[in-house]
């Protein structure tokens, strides 16, 4: 049975359980072929091509975008690399042949990046463009690497592997990604060899443009989308669990088990993704399941996540938040009966591209929160224009999550546990299906919330 499968990148580093966990696990002859490993960059690198995801330290894209001389950091990108190369040197990895292909690969792309940089100091083109040019440039190294690395390994010891490298390095042709896909598999005899792919794949769209950072599962999920696999799979470094483990300990959580795609969405709604959601929708529409597994436990079975599943007990699956939100409040005494308040508050979100994650109105006011990092000063100067009193405030979202959870005295219950803590709900909300039911609480009581929500519904 076919499978495409995406590593992510904190799995990738260690690619000796990789190899033992999910390649060659409960597989031998055959069986070990007609799969494709989408595989991200090894932990680390993508932050320092571009810049930390967490922390936001600047990475090599920046000193291009401050004009900076990037060069030297550049090469401490391939001694880096290189340096990866000699720890996996033991597993059979041809370390000359892999430290070639990187110093020419970078060399490759700083020669593209030196023509950027000179095409953006005349001043005759969009700077926008460029900059988001080198970005795509600067991300396919790392995907190039590590499916290099991996493709090297596996074929040390015996299989046939085959690197299917989609940043298009070396193709100039005007592919779209859909396009560069299905070309490079259009040779490939699947069952036969087992592919590993580059995370990230070059199209005149510019997979960044719209994605970013979240790529490599928007390449994965093309691939299977053309591909047409029974099942998608993510080998990620944890379950996909019913809380967070780093919250409420090992102990008191469990696999998900089962859920659907709406979940997986709301999830991806509050920052805890099991996959991006414009990454999960074409599995969706296409019927192709997905299993979310952890690579240090191979023999677990993971989440599978279906278009139709509902859970056959009333159960919350999940209880997740995010501290990172921002609350505004928006109030005006000629709101009552006014038809159109909202659409003016909307209009006003879409004009600086703003989203909110939830929406609470009563009468005369109307409170939306959005994420921290979208937080904008100039749409609160707009606000404060049209409407007569504007709140902003720090927040946090608890939010229970399932299929099937519509029970009589949840909602009770959720509240009472907050309280017998000391929370004081700020807001809370849910709509008609109840497949998420969120509460806003100060921030500071966030890991607090989540388990006492985890101890008395979870």
């Amino acid at each position: 049975m076919l499978t495409v499968e995406k590593i992510g990148g904190t799995s990738m580093s260690a690619l000796n359980q990789v190899i033992n966990n999910i390649i060659y696990f409960d597989r031998s002859g055959a069986a070990l072929y007609n799969r494709v490993f989408v595989v991200s960059a090894f932990s680390g690198v993508t932050n320092i091509l571009l810049e930390n995801k967490k922390t936001a330290l600047p990475g090599v894209y920046h000193r291009i975008a401050n004009n900076h001389d990037f060069h030297t950091s550049l090469q401490e990108v391939i001694e880096r690399l290189k340096q990866i190369n000699s720890e996996y040197a033991g597993l059979g990895l041809n370390q000359a042949a892999a430290d070639n292909f990187i110093e020419e690969h970078v060399n490759k792309a700083q020669a593209y990046l030196e023509n950027l940089v000179n095409i953006l100091a005349s001043g005759y083109v969009s700077r926008e463009g460029i900059l988001q040019a080198a970005r795509e440039i600067l991300a396919s190294i790392g995907e190039s690497h590590s499916a290099f690395v991996l493709t090297n390994i596996l074929q040390h010891k015996g299989l046939n592997a085959v690197c299917v490298d989609l940043s298009g390095f070396d193709d100039q042709r005007p592919f779209t990604i859909d396009q560069r896909i299905k070309d490079a598999f259009s040779t490939i005899d699947l069952e036969s060899c087992i592919c590993i792919v580059t995370g990230y794949a070059k199209g005149t769209e510019g997979i960044m443009r719209e994605f970013d950072r979240g790529y490599s599962e928007v390449t994965f999920s093309k691939i299977a989308e053309i591909l047409k696999p029974k099942e998608a799979i993510i080998h990620k470094e944890y379950h996909l669990s019913t809380a967070d483990p780093a919250l409420v300990g090992l102990e008191n959580c469990k696999p998900v088990g089962y859920t659907n795609y709406d979940i997986a969405d709301q999830l991806a709604d509050v920052g805890m993704e099991a996959i991006h959601p414009k990454a999960s929708k074409p599995l969706e529409m296409n019927g192709i399941d997905l299993r979310i597994k952890n690579t240090f436990e191979p023999a677990h079975p993971g989440t599978l996540i279906t278009r139709a599943y509902v859970s056959a007990l009333k159960r919350v699956e999940v209880i997740t938040g995010i501290d990172k939100l921002m609350l505004i409040d928006v109030f005006d005494p000629l709101m009552v009966g006014n038809v159109g308040s909202d659409l003016q508050i909307m209009q006003l979100f879409a004009l600086h591209g703003v989203s909110y994650t939830f929406k609470a109105t009563s009468a005369n006011s109307i409170s939306i929160v959005i994420w921290e990092a979208d937080f904008k000063q100039a749409l609160i100067t707009d606000l404060d224009k049209e409407f007569e009193k504007i709140t902003v405030e720090k927040v946090a979202m608890v939010c229970l999550l399932g299929t099937n959870m519509d029970q009589p005295g949840l909602l009770a219950k959720s509240a009472t546990a907050l309280a017998k803590h000391d929370i004081n709900i700020i807001s809370a909300g849910f709509a008609l299906r109840k497949v998420n039911i969120q509460f806003l609480i100060a921030r500071e009581q966030f890991k607090t919330a989540i388990i006492a929500l985890n101890e008395a519904v979870g």
